[in-house]
C-alpha cells in the first residue's frame, strides 16, 4: 500500500473490510481488541485516528485528551473543514473525564455539527468501530455510512445519548424532548416556555442554561 503524505486529511485507499489506523495505536488496548476480528493497516502521520473507508474516518478523543485541555480541537476542526472527509468523533467518557465532556459535546455537536459517540472504554470503542466497518460491506442502499442520510442515521443513537447527558434530563426525559425537538439545533433554540411543556420548569431552566451559558 502506498504511503500517504504526513498529516493527510484527504481520502485514502481502504480495502473493503479493513481499517487504516494511525501508527500510534498499534500497541493500544483499542487495537488489541480488534485483532483477529478485523484487518488493520497501520500508517504514520495521519490526522484521523482510523479510516473506516476512503472518505469516512474516526477521530478518537481519549480520557487523557479530555483532561489535558482543548488540544484535540485542532484535529477535529481540520477534518471538519476537509471537503474530502466525513469525521465521526468517538470520546472516552469516564468518571475522570465526565466533567470535561459537556464542553466537548457542545463544541463537536453544536459548533462543528459532527457526530459524537461516547464510549466508556477502549474495549467498547473497539466494538463500535468494528460495527461501523461491518456496515461498509452492506449494499449501498442499506449502508448508513453512504448517501444523503449518513449523518442522520449515524447520529440517532448518539443524539439520544447526547441529550441524556444534559443536566436534569436523563434516559426518561431525553426521548420526550426529541419527539418535540428532533435535532440538537431545535432543542438549543427552544425557549424555556416550550421546554416546560415537556419537562417542567426546573429541568427546562437547566436545559436552557446548558445551551446558553458560555463555555
Amino acid at each position: 500500500m502506498e504511503k500517504n503524505p504526513p498529516d493527510d486529511t484527504g481520502p485514502v485507499h481502504v480495502p473493503l473490510g479493513h481499517i487504516v489506523a494511525n501508527e500510534k495505536w498499534r500497541r493500544s488496548q483499542l487495537v488489541q481488541e480488534m485483532q483477529g476480528r478485523i484487518k488493520l493497516i497501520f500508517e504514520d502521520g495521519l490526522t484521523p485516528d482510523f479510516y473506516l473507508s476512503n472518505r469516512c474516518c474516526i477521530l478518537y478523543v481519549t480520557e487523557a485528551d479530555l483532561v489535558a485541555g482543548n488540544g484535540y480541537r485542532k484535529r477535529l476542526v481540520r477534518v471538519r473543514n476537509s471537503n474530502n472527509l466525513k469525521g465521526i468523533v468517538v470520546v472516552e467518557k469516564t468518571r475522570m473525564s465526565e466533567q470535561y465532556f459537556p464542553a466537548l459535546q457542545k463544541f463537536t455537536v453544536l459548533d462543528l455539527g459532527m457526530v459524537l459517540l461516547p464510549v466508556a472504554s477502549q474495549m467498547e470503542a473497539s466494538r463500535l468501530i468494528i460495527q461501523l466497518v461491518q456496515e461498509q460491506t452492506k449494499e449501498p442502499s442499506k449502508n448508513p455510512l453512504l448517501g444523503k442520510k449518513r449523518a442522520l442515521l449515524l447520529s440517532e443513537p448518539s443524539l439520544l445519548r447526547t441529550v441524556q447527558q444534559i443536566p436534569g434530563v436523563g434516559k426518561v426525559k431525553a426521548p420526550l424532548l426529541l419527539q418535540k425537538f428532533p435535532s440538537i439545533q431545535q432543542l438549543s433554540n427552544a425557549s424555556i416556555g416550550e421546554l416546560e411543556q415537556v419537562v417542567g420548569q426546573a429541568v427546562a431552566q437547566q436545559i436552557h442554561a446548558f445551551f446558553t451559558q458560555p463555555r
